[in-house]
């Protein structure tokens, strides 16, 4: 048994390899992220005798390459969270923090876990493409409200409340309605210089050139609207050059957006899994992919706590003696990210209303129970996680059992 603690970061990794009995076949080192570097170690660890495993913590994205290339070269690796490493005990009051006391940890980590070291594969590969995919639509959706609310706020020294004409949904370009027409009514003198009929009939010819639905009633009610209204910006060059240079930032954001979302669906629908996940309630095209992002392969857990735990909804404990307690926060131990979107999963099913569902029917018995927002929603987000683990994994036994992966 020869194990392998890997500590990665940036441009290097440090490199512990033992075997049991506290023999150690090389002490700490460091190795450059470099193919001359990585080509030796895997020499190095072909030439040894006996079973060779290597672990690293899968923080961030330094530990894929490394992972990748060891994997590749025939090596079993395993990327484990790094908070089973925190948390392995080293018999010792001293708790150093340093790449080489934490690469001859991960190698202890590993001799003691050996038989339950999950392999990362090349299936991991996708879901690494998919979760880095999702964590790029989180920024981009996080600048995208951004540039929303710096274009609001321009707009209200303008054009006051054009915001509000319009709630059509974005497009699959990312283009929306509201945003195109205060590109070409950028102020509100845009509208209310011209008579009434004179505007209805541009608005048509805007309408026909953008592709979006005429109503005369609506032209009618935005120029009414128009005419009351108090701009602070004149109309002239400077505010034309503001309004215009946050919608094209804005745009630049929502076309990002939309393009992560469609790709994002398309890889996702590559895993085993898409068709059941996307067939729970709550899930569309959106929250799908994010869930499978960030819950990765499922078999890697080995209960539904453990699934509950790693997105930290999982009910906490405080009994000591004669002390029980019966209401305990949740540990929060986990990935925020999860929890992020498995709340927005629950608000869709409370703005749905399906009653024929179980997650939505216990939440709504919770509700009525007259418990808090916060206690029903991630209650509910609990009875998810163990529905989603039921069927994803005994879909994923099914296709097992039929060759099919």
């Amino acid at each position: 048994m020869n194990a392998v603690g890997i500590d990665v970061s940036k441009g290097k990794s440090t490199v512990t390899i033992r075997r049991p009995g506290d023999v150690v076949l090389m002490p700490p080192c460091d190795i450059p992220h470099t193919q001359s570097s990585i080509n030796n170690l895997i020499r190095q660890l072909h030439s040894l005798d006996g079973e060779t495993k290597a672990c690293m913590e899968h923080t961030g994205r330094y530990y894929e390459p490394v992972a990748t290339w060891l994997s590749d070269a025939g090596i079993f690796v395993s990327a484990v969270n790094p908070v089973l490493i925190r948390d392995f005990g080293d018999d010792s009051l001293r708790a150093p923090k340093t790449d080489k006391a934490d690469s001859q940890k991960i190698a202890r980590y590993t001799l003691d876990r050996w038989a339950k070291l999950p392999q990362y594969g090349s299936m991991d590969k996708t879901r690494s493409q998919l979760k880095t995919m999702n964590r790029q639509f989180g920024f981009y959706m996080a600048h995208k409200t951004a540039m929303k609310n710096n274009l609001i706020a321009l707009l209200d020294q303008a054009y006051p409340g054009a915001n509000d004409f319009f709630d059509s949904p974005a497009r699959s370009d990312g283009s929306q309605k509201w945003v195109d027409f205060i590109h070409t009514y950028w102020h509100v003198d845009c509208v209310r210089s011209k008579p009434l009929h004179a505007f209805t009939e541009h608005y048509q010819n805007w309408c026909k050139r953008k592709g979006y639905h005429f109503s005369a009633g609506k032209a009618a009610e935005i120029y009414h609207l128009s005419s009351d209204l108090i701009a602070v910006f004149p109309k002239d060059g400077n505010t034309k050059m503001l309004l215009w240079q946050a919608i094209a930032m804005l745009d630049t954001a929502s076309a990002t957006v939309e393009a992560l979302r469609r790709k994002m669906d398309e890889l996702a629908a590559t895993l085993p899994e898409y068709p059941v996940v996307m067939a729970m309630n709550g899930v569309g095209p959106t929250l799908g992919p994010q869930l499978m992002a960030e819950i990765g392969d499922v078999t890697r857990f080995t209960h539904r706590e453990a699934l509950t735990a790693f997105a930290g909804v999982d009910p906490g404990k405080n009994d000591s003696g004669q002390r029980l307690r019966k209401s305990v926060r949740t540990s929060k131990k986990g990935s925020p990210i999860l929890r992020k979107t498995l709340f927005q999963v629950m608000d869709s099913l409370v703005k749905r209303s399906p009653v024929d569902d179980p997650v939505y029917a216990f939440m709504d018995k919770k509700r009525a129970q007259g418990k808090p927002y916060y206690v029903y929603m991630t209650a509910g987000a609990n009875k998810f996680l163990r529905i989603y683990y039921g069927r994803v994994k005994e879909y994923l036994s099914t296709l097992t059992g039929n060759g099919e992966m």
